[in-house]
């Protein structure tokens, strides 16, 4: 699959950070976004498109984004969740990839982190 056909799943609280990742995504070829505003519309949303790849940020308000991984890998254990975060301590770390997030890339966002994990579930490197 190419990241051009990928459905995308982006969950944060942040209309500005929703719109700043995916900017960086559309640029390298990411077209079909879904938005979620809390971890539980995440959820939902996970549950309604079965996207291929999700973003979530950790502080959400109703749900969090530790809770909101762990919900969507109940549902889809091979769900490919990354955490994108500004709130980067060992142990949220932890939490998160114990939920079963894939990675976690720390904000500020950089382009090169994003390309990264894109390659990871893209090119499977």
């Amino acid at each position: 699959m190419k990241l051009e056909d990928a459905k995308i799943l982006i969950g944060d609280d942040s209309i500005l950070a929703r719109k700043q990742l995916k900017d960086v995504l559309t640029t390298f070829g990411g077209q079909n976004f879904f938005e979620a505003a809390n971890g539980q519309e995440a959820i939902d949303k996970y549950i309604a498109e079965k996207p291929d790849v999700v973003f979530l940020d950790i502080v959400m308000p109703e749900k969090d984004g530790i809770f909101a991984v762990s919900e969507i890998c109940k549902i889809d254990p091979d769900a490919y969740i990354i955490i994108v975060s500004s709130v980067g301590t060992q142990s949220q770390l932890k939490n998160a990839i114990e939920a079963g997030a894939k990675d976690f890339i720390q904000k500020p966002l950089h382009s090169e982190q994003i390309k990264a994990v894109l390659s990871a579930k893209f090119e499977g490197r």
